[in-house]
Order: structure tokens, then C-alpha cells, then sequence
């Protein structure tokens, strides 16, 4: 089986948030993951990014997904 592109569609530091579009993107049944980066490379790092990924093919509807989520959210 060919392993397709990966692509991050959402990059935050806030674990619940990054859970929330995963969560979005679930329920669109649109398969994903979340990986870890940090954004300083000390022994004791200062931030984790963590970046939500999704299959290139998936990227678009992914990225209507996380738009009608963000738009949603700065309404509340």
C-alpha cells in the first residue's frame, strides 16, 4: 500500500484546541493525526507546537472544516 503525503492543516500550543479540530475533522471522517514539535531546542523546551496532519488529498476539506470551526468560535 503507497503511504500518501502527510500535511499539517492546524498548528497551535493549546492541547484542548488541537483536540477540538481533531475532533471536527473526525466527525468529517477525515482521518488524521497529531504530532509533536517544540518550538525551542533546549533541554527544557519553553513551548510544545503540536500540529494536526491530515492525507494531501484530504487537505481541502480539511481546511474548510478548521475555517467554519475558527469563524464559528471567534462568533461566541
Amino acid at each position: 500500500m503507497e503511504r500518501s503525503t502527510r500535511v499539517s492543516v492546524y498548528v497551535s500550543d493549546n492541547p484542548s484546541e488541537i483536540q477540538l479540530v481533531k475532533s471536527k475533522l473526525d466527525d468529517a471522517q477525515i482521518t488524521n493525526t497529531v504530532e509533536n514539535n517544540y518550538l525551542t531546542f533546549t533541554t527544557t523546551p519553553t513551548a510544545t507546537s503540536l500540529k494536526v496532519m491530515v492525507d494531501l488529498e484530504d487537505e481541502r476539506k480539511a481546511f474548510e472544516i478548521i475555517d467554519a470551526y475558527l469563524q464559528q468560535s471567534e462568533n461566541q
